[in-house]
Parts: structure tokens; sequence; C-alpha cells
């Protein structure tokens, strides 16, 4: 596919607007630029939430209306998948195949968020389970929250963005988002097929620019009632202190374990992991990045999880048959190139990889890491993982609950006590069994705990953040 080298505008009031500066957008395995997109400034910016703020006022959006919006969306989101898949391929670096299936579930996302549009309901409070309230009638309503911000990182431009923008109008609020400004052309491709789907005028805006700039407007801005915000630990506790009392969900960092137990299937376990490890160059919040492997079973796995692991294509995503693609930038690899050097030096066996070509990190497996190395300890976003093995199910559990991040784990067992188990003791946001970490069905609740974040994501759990309960009660005495 040709690179796109025109312009792109701002989504703004229901109208495209061009500014006078612009921020380039490149292929990020080329090199070439692909398109150019329109910055914000402060004027664009304030009439983007005047417009929301006048919209969840003045325009009527009825729950009907919501779903019908909403379906088209989906509708049209699977037909433009072509388009939308080589728009993720090359300015996010993914590989072809899983921008196909990224698009496939925003498409599904927006599925999701539509039936749950006719759903939002209150319920009746027994009165009567107080004494002296026999005659009151107490029930409760769900109401719109206002204007939600919406700021979505790189990895996911597509689905990251549906996970915010659904939501939001399926409970009837506006939303203003702010996409990462590297991968900005597929947040504003949504927004033209919102825009054919039929979303009323204000009700969805899409603003372009750095956090220090766009960013600090939106979150000073007191018409915005809700934040919601996917990246790292450090922005999110930025964002937490200066909103202040606003509502906010926070989906951040982590270093996702997943756990091959001893009567687990080591095989499954083994070519899912090689996958799931490197998987978008390990640019993935639930991203495997610690494997523990029982002892008993450590040499198999090793010698399936490497053979698998040497058997992945890294290269160009647009090409059908790469796994690994480039990193979002050569900055970023260059980072990762660095940490792995550091663990090297400090004792880490680096087994395959540790290697880099521009943006493009190799495939690294690392053994024998341990804390106060950045590959353990902190996120790495890249495609690298660490392996150790363990005796007991408790050294495991441990091992796994010691880090300041608590996304997702993973586990693999044959056990039902330890898959029932194992959920009770794992700090983490969710447990998935016999399967990695980096699992996620778009209509799961989806959040972490400790630094990792607060809130859940997945559209009725989304919608159920950015509605307001409000009770309501009637004195039936005469």
């Amino acid at each position: 596919m040709e690179a796109v080298t025109q312009l792109q505008r701002l989504f703004i009031d229901g109208e495209w607007v061009e500014t006078g500066e612009t921020h380039p957008i490149y292929n990020k395995y080329t090199g070439e630029l692909y398109v150019q997109v329109c910055k914000a400034g402060e004027k664009e910016v304030d009439r983007a939430v005047e417009a929301a703020e006048y919209a969840f006022y003045h325009t009527p959006f009825s729950a009907e209306k919501r779903y019908d919006v909403l379906m088209k969306a989906s509708q049209l989101i699977k037909e433009n998948i072509e388009e939308l898949a080589n728009c993720i391929a090359q300015e996010g670096g993914k590989p072809i195949r899983d921008a196909k299936v990224e698009v496939i579930r925003s498409a599904t996302t927006f599925l999701l968020a539509a039936e749950e549009a006719k759903k939002l309901r209150g319920e009746i409070i027994p009165s009567q389970a107080s004494p002296g309230n026999e005659s009151r009638l107490i029930y409760t309503i769900k109401k719109p929250i206002g204007i939600v911000c919406a700021i979505s990182p790189f990895n996911f431009p597509l689905n990251l963005v549906s996970h915010k923008v659904a939501p939001a109008l399926a409970a009837g609020n506006p939303v203003i988002v702010k996409p990462a400004t590297d991968t900005a052309h597929s947040a504003l491709l949504l927004c033209k097929l919102l825009e054919q789907a039929g979303v009323p005028k204000g009700y969805v805006q899409c603003v372009v620019g750095g956090g220090a700039t766009v960013g600090e407007q939106l979150l000073k801005d007191q018409r915005i009632k809700k934040y919601s915000f996917t990246g790292s630990p450090e922005v999110g506790k930025h964002i937490q202190q200066t909103i202040g009392m606003r509502k906010v969900t926070l989906e951040l960092g982590s270093n996702s374990a997943t756990i091959v137990h001893e009567d687990g299937n080591v095989e499954q376990a083994a070519n899912k992991l090689a996958k799931m490890a490197f998987a978008n160059a390990g640019q993935i919040c639930i991203s495997v990045q610690r494997i523990f492997v029982h002892k008993a079973v450590e040499e198999k796995f090793m010698e399936l999880f490497l053979e698998r692991v040497a058997q992945l294509k890294v290269g160009n995503p647009l090409d059908p048959d790469t796994d690994v693609g480039p990193m979002i930038s050569e900055k970023e690899a260059q980072r990762i190139e660095a940490w792995v050097n550091e663990a090297a030096a400090k004792g880490a066996k680096v087994l395959t990889g540790g290697k880099r070509e521009g943006s493009v990190y190799y495939p690294t497996v690392i053994t024998q890491a341990k804390k106060g190395m950045k590959v353990f300890d902190e996120e790495v976003f890249a495609p690298v993982v660490t392996v150790a093995s363990y005796e007991t199910i408790e050294e495991a559990v441990k091992l796994v609950n010691d880090s300041k991040f608590g996304l997702q784990a993973g586990v693999y067992t044959k056990s039902l006590v330890l898959a029932h188990k194992l959920p009770h003791l794992l700090e983490v946001g969710g447990v998935i069994v016999n399967d990695t970490c980096c699992f996620r069905a778009d209509q799961m609740p989806y959040g972490g705990v400790k630094e990792s974040g607060i809130g859940k994501e997945g559209p009725a759990f989304a919608i159920e953040e950015m509605v307001e309960t409000v009770a309501v009660v009637i004195n039936l005495e005469e």
C-alpha cells in the first residue's frame, strides 16, 4: 500500500478543522512519511469542550438513537477493515494480521456498547428495610455524567479508543478523544465512521497534541466530568492529582506474569507464551513479561519455548507472515537495548535475541533476572521476557505478587483446586487459567490493582463509571 500523505484534519463540533500546525506520522518500519495530522491549539481544545457541553445540554441523544449509532459504527468498522488495518500497521508498526484482529475487536466493542445502551436502569430499594420508612418509595435512576475525556495510547490505536468512546456514547455522554500523537490517524478515521453512523453534532471530538499542552488544558477544564486514561503510571498519577475529585479510570502499566505449573500442558504453554510474549513487539499492557516454570517441567518447557521463539518471523508489519514488527520508535528500541545490556552486566543471561536494527528489537529471552534489574521490576513494553523456576505454588504466588504492578496473571494447571484458589491469592485484576496473562475479551471487566490502575474497562463495566446514580425518595403520606 502506498503511503498516505494527505493532510488529516481534526474533528471538532461536527466539522473537519484545519489548523496552522501539523504533526508528521511516519511508517514505523520504513521511516517514510505516512500522513500529516493537524495539531490542536488552545483555541481548538476550548472549542471542542464548548461544543461537547452545548451538545450535552441541548442535543437530545436517546437510548434508541445511541443504539442505532453504535450498531451502525460497528458495521462500518467491519466494512473498512482493510483501510483501518493498514493504518494501524503503518502508523503503529503492528503486524497486519494482528491489526485486522484489532479492527474486528473494535467492531465488537461498539456492538457490545450498543447492546448496553438500552440496559441502563435503576432499581427499587426496599423502604421497609428500616423502621419508619414504610410510606416512602425509594428508587434509583442512572443518568449521563457529562463530558468524558478519552486519552488513549499508541499500542491499540483503534480498539483502546473504541473502549472509551463507545461506552461514553452508550451512556449518553459527549466524548473528547486525545489519541497518542504518533498514531492519531486511526482515531480520526474512527471519527469519520462515527460521523457516517449519524453521531449527533458535538458528541464526538478529536483533538491531537502533546500531553504538556493539549493534555494539560483538558485536565484543567472543569467542564469535563470524567477521564478515561490508558498509559504510564507516572502520567496516571499526574492525572489523578490534577483533576481532584472528578471521576477517573486509569489503566496503567504492568509486568504481567504467567505460571506454568508441573501439572499444566507444557507444550500448549510453550506455544502460546512464545507468541504472546512478543505480540505487537511486546507493546501490550498485559504482555507476557515474566514466566515462572515449575522445576519439574523447566527443561522440557525451555526446549519447546526457545524452539517456538526461534520460528517467529521479524520484519515488515505489512507482510502477512510477520509475527514481530518494529517498536513504536527507534528511541524506544534503544531504551530496551540499554535495559537488556544493563541486566546482562548485572548477571542475567540472554538466551536469544538482544539485537536491535533501527526500531526493530528482536525477540529476547532472559534467565537469571532478579530484583533490581529494570527488565524484571519495570514494565519493559518491548519484545523481552524473563523466565525463572520455582518449587512450590506458594513460591510462584509470592514471585508474581512481588511487584508494584497487578494487572493480570496467567496459570497453566489441570488442578480445579488451584484454578479456584489462585484468583484469591494473586494480587491482580484478572487471572487467566490455562492461557497466558495476555488474554482479553472485550466484554470482560478489565483493570488492575496497585500501580496498574483503578477502575474497569469493558463496555458494561465502563458505562457504570460513566453515569451518575441518583437516589429518588417519594413520601407517599397524604
